[in-house]
């Protein structure tokens, strides 16, 4: 409808047709600034997971084994966080992949081997820092082999995880942070840099959770052991992460003896003298 020589009145009907391609524009744009943040959240996690191993490394460096230790637990779940986070919002991404490896040597690397460096390492000279080296470079060789490899069964890691090999040390601290002050008694520190080291390049299977369904029909139960795991942290802290520390690495090695008994039974039901099923 024209009011006048410069004045143009559009029809109604005919806005929503002209006005759509700007609208979709619009709409493009806010999804794109919305995918960016995506993005940018799980590597926030990240970083505060690399914070975390800077802050253990500081406190330790002044001999605050007690307030250096707690980071590497919080660096942990943090560490879990991130990666959970960029699966469920589907932001994966190669860079992730590289700043979570690059933070993980850093939190779960270096800062254990620093910590158990001034708790007990320190005593035994030339000897204490070379198994602190060993467990960083076995950290290192831990995540570039997980970077390249390709996992057929996703229910299982090759080697225990870089993490929870930071939890023993780290728990171990933590329960007794006064140390370990000369020769005889700082022995068994290379025992706890050079056994969790040696699981990380193993070939031994660690149980992961990253396959569990949680919308499944028994989700409840887990739900019950985890309210039973804050219940015991809240009341008994360093024997709670002492015990999920260490029973996570035992927990390879009974799984190994479960799964040698099960195929020693089932051949021994076999009969004598009966030809070998094809």
């Amino acid at each position: 409808r024209v009011k006048g020589p410069m004045q143009v009145e559009l029809d109604p009907e005919r806005r929503p047709a002209l006005l759509g391609p700007l609208r979709r524009r619009t709409t493009d744009i806010q999804r794109r600034r919305f995918r960016r943040g995506v993005y940018l959240l799980p590597s926030l996690f990240t970083i505060g997971n690399m914070f975390c191993g800077y802050a253990c490394v500081a406190y330790a460096m002044r001999g605050e084994l007690e307030t250096a230790a707690p980071f590497i637990g919080i660096a942990v779940v943090l560490d879990m966080l991130d990666g959970r986070i960029a699966r469920l919002t589907g932001t994966t991404s190669a860079f992730g992949r590289e700043l979570d490896s690059l933070a993980d040597v850093v939190s779960f690397g270096m800062a254990p081997a620093l910590l158990v460096f001034r708790w007990g390492l320190e005593p035994l000279g030339r000897l204490g820092w070379a198994a602190g080296f060993v467990f960083v470079s076995a950290g290192a060789i831990r995540l570039a082999r997980f970077n390249i490899q390709a996992s057929t069964d996703k229910r299982y890691f090759v080697g225990m995880p870089i993490p929870a090999a930071a939890a023993v040390p780290a728990a171990t601290v933590y329960l007794y942070p006064y140390g370990l002050h000369d020769y005889a008694t700082a022995l068994p520190a290379l025992a706890l840099m050079l056994v969790p080291a040696l699981l990380m390049v193993s070939t031994i299977r660690f149980r992961s959770f990253k396959t569990f369904d949680l919308q499944a029909r028994r989700s409840y139960k887990i739900l019950l052991v985890v309210a039973i795991v804050y219940f015991a942290i809240t009341t008994h802290p360093r024997w709670t992460l002492l015990i999920v520390a260490y029973g996570y690495l035992a927990s390879a090695f009974i799984g190994m003896a479960m799964t040698r008994f099960r195929r020693r039974g089932g051949i021994e039901k076999e009969a004598p003298g009966a030809p070998p099923a094809a």
